[in-house]
């Protein structure tokens, strides 16, 4: 097992290009979805085995649901599941999002706005379902705390895909986040992925403005 000296806390996980994945794979859009969620899973292995505290996975947002009936009801599908499959593990799991939305599953109401211990809880888990960054942000100047105020600020941030850019995960939270990019396919992760990231942010510059 390689070692580092330095380990994030709080990773971010943006898990982008299902759908690219799934065209050039001779699926419909629909289908890199469920494909994504074994790759989680895979993940969660790897941060309890090097030591990382806390994670929180970009599931859907509320302009997710702009996209096709047959794609909105197979990102939902996967996140119930993917939230299934977490209660065989051993996590602390939290939900954010705006659950008094039709678009937010029935099946995550009882983990929404509170944390919720699976097995020996080696991981805190967060998962945003759902999630707007105008709703979230809206929360803090009309109540004082924003609706994501229990998910800590993030130490790195990794998407997949090739993108660069946040697409609204946790404004607040990612102000000091070091962004590091995957240029593959969340469906195509492999355990090298998250090594490259930890073996880059040795090298990144932690002085948060100081």
């Amino acid at each position: 097992m390689e070692s580092f000296k330095r380990v994030p806390g709080h990773i971010g996980i943006i898990p982008d290009g299902n759908r690219r994945w799934a065209v050039e794979n001779g699926y419909q859009k629909k289908d890199g979805y469920r494909h994504g969620v074994k790759p989680g899973f895979e993940l969660y292995e790897t941060m309890l085995e090097y030591g990382v505290r806390e994670a929180t996975f970009y599931g859907f947002t509320k302009d997710n649901n702009k996209r096709e009936k047959e794609q909105r009801e197979a990102f939902t599908e996967a996140c119930v599941d993917a939230v299934e499959l977490l209660k065989g593990k051993d996590a602390n799991l939290l939900v954010i999002g705006n659950a008094e939305s039709p678009a937010f599953p029935p099946e995550l109401i009882q983990y929404v706005n509170q944390r919720v211990p699976f097995g020996r809880g080696l991981i805190n888990i967060n998962f945003l379902v759902n999630y707007d960054w105008e709703w979230d942000l809206k929360s803090l100047t009309e109540n004082g705390r924003l609706e994501s105020f229990e998910i800590p600020k993030l130490d790195l941030i990794i998407r997949w895909g090739g993108w660069r850019r946040l697409s609204g995960f946790l404004p607040a939270q990612s102000v000091y986040a070091d962004f590091y990019i995957v240029d593959d396919y969340w469906p195509n992760y492999n355990k090298s992925h998250i090594l490259d990231a930890l073996r880059w942010y040795q090298d990144c510059d932690r002085t948060l403005g100081g």
